[in-house]
C-alpha cells in the first residue's frame, strides 16, 4: 500500500530574509500574479483523491487558487514560534541573541518559549505517516515552505540541522512516495525523447 502526497510551497512574494516567523498575511497582489503564472502547471495536482493545506490564509488561498478546495490541516500549520511570532530572524537576533543562537544550534531547543525544530518535524512527519493509504492514493497539500522542509528532513530521516540547508522556493513542488515511515523522495520532471 503505497501512496504520493506531493507537496506545493505556498506563493509569498517577500524575500526569505523579510520573512516573519508564523506569518498570517494573505496573499498580496505579487503572489496572486506568482500563482496565476505557475497555475498551468500546478492546476493537474487538483486531481489528486485529498487535497490539505496548511491553516495559514496563504496556504488556503493559494490552494484555492488552483482550484484545490484544500482541507485545512492543523498539524501542517508552521513551528510554534513562541514570543518571536510575527518577527523577522534579524528582529528576534536584535532582541535576544544568545537564544537565537542557540535555537540555530540546538535542533531541541526551544529559547523563544514555542516548539523546538524536532517537535515541528516530528508533528509534520506524524500527519505525513498518518494519512490514509489505499495503493497509488494520491494526495497535494499546500503547506508553508517550512513545513515542506519539515516533511523533507523527517521523510529522509535526516539530521533535524539538516533543514537549514534546504531551500523551498514558492509554488515549489516535491513528491514524497511510500508509507508510514518509509518514504521516498522522488523528483519528477519531464520526460526527455531521442
Amino acid at each position: 500500500m503505497h501512496l504520493r502526497v506531493t507537496f506545493v510551497a505556498a506563493a509569498r512574494s517577500s524575500s526569505l530574509l523579510a520573512e516573519r516567523f508564523e506569518d498570517d498575511r494573505p496573499l498580496d497582489q505579487a503572489d496572486w500574479d506568482e500563482v496565476q503564472r505557475a497555475a498551468p502547471e500546478l492546476v493537474p495536482l487538483a486531481a489528486a483523491e485529498l487535497r490539505y493545506c496548511s491553516p495559514t490564509p496563504r496556504s488556503r488561498a493559494t490552494g484555492d487558487a488552483l482550484g484545490y478546495a484544500p482541507l485545512a490541516q492543523p498539524a501542517l500549520r508552521d513551528c510554534d514560534m513562541g514570543r518571536w511570532r510575527g518577527f523577522t530572524l534579524g528582529e528576534a537576533m536584535a532582541r535576544e541573541p544568545s537564544a537565537v543562537d542557540a535555537w540555530l544550534a540546538d535542533p531541541r531547543s526551544a529559547p523563544h518559549g514555542g516548539e523546538s525544530l524536532t517537535s515541528f518535524i516530528s508533528r509534520v512527519g506524524g500527519w505525513l505517516d498518518t494519512r490514509p493509504a489505499d495503493d497509488g492514493s494520491r494526495i497535494v497539500a499546500v503547506a508553508e515552505p517550512s513545513v515542506v522542509r519539515a516533511a523533507l528532513v523527517y521523510a529522509l530521516k535526516a539530521q533535524p540541522s539538516t533543514y537549514w540547508n534546504i531551500d523551498v522556493r514558492p509554488l515549489s513542488t516535491i513528491t514524497l512516495a511510500g508509507v508510514n515511515g518509509r518514504w521516498n523522495l522522488r523528483l519528477e520532471g519531464v520526460p526527455q525523447h531521442a
